[in-house]
This record gives C-alpha cells, structure tokens and sequence, in this order.
C-alpha cells in the first residue's frame, strides 16, 4: 500500500513539478496566497478579541483565486475553472460591496474602529 502511495506522489511530483518548475511555481504561489487568507483573518480575530473578515481577506481571496483560476486553466481542468470563476465573481461583488458602503460612509462599527 505505502508503495504505491509513493509511487503516487512520485509521479505526481516529476509530471507536475519537475517537468513544468514555472507552472508549478505558479499554483503553490495561488495557493499560499489563498490559504494565507485565513492566517490574516485568524490574526485579525485575535488582535481585536473578536471574529472579523479585514477587507484584505478579500483581496486576497481574489488574487488567490485569479492565480489558481489561471492554473486551473493552464492544466485544462475543468472543475477547478468553473470553482475559481464562481468564486472570484463572489471576491469582486464583496470588494464590490465594501467600496459602495465606505463611498457612503455607511461601514459597520467594526470597521470604523480601524482595519
């Protein structure tokens, strides 16, 4: 079992990785963007003793997403683009939805006590 399981990981690792090094680099990068998202947030609760989503978070939940979206793209697979499609659409109507409130001063206490 464990040898096939290595086996696994081992072609994974050279069909992925050391045969396409500037793609591969590219989708790790997405995914700690993308992963990073939640350390941000995690931090941001501590900090203010409090659950809280920073404006950053969607930021960088879209630009994470955008780069697994082009990847996604780029090994032709077609789950993953319609994942990150739908989801970048629902990072850029959040961004969306954060600037038209700030435009109108209408943010929720949390946000006025500083982001």
């Amino acid at each position: 079992m464990f040898g096939s399981v290595f086996e696994f990981f081992k072609s994974a690792i050279t069909e992925q990785i050391v045969n396409d090094p500037v793609w591969a680099t590219v989708a790790l990068v997405g995914q700690m963007i993308f992963g990073g998202r939640f350390i941000l947030q995690w931090l941001v609760s501590e900090y203010k003793k409090k659950s809280h989503i920073p404006t950053a978070f969607w930021f960088m939940s879209l630009a994470g997403s955008l780069i697994l979206l082009t990847y996604s793209i780029h090994i032709k697979n077609p789950v993953f683009m319609l994942a990150f499609s739908l989801n970048t659409f629902i990072y850029l109507r959040n961004i969306h939805l954060i600037y038209k409130h700030s435009r109108k001063g209408i943010l929720a206490g949390i946000e006025k006590s500083g982001d």
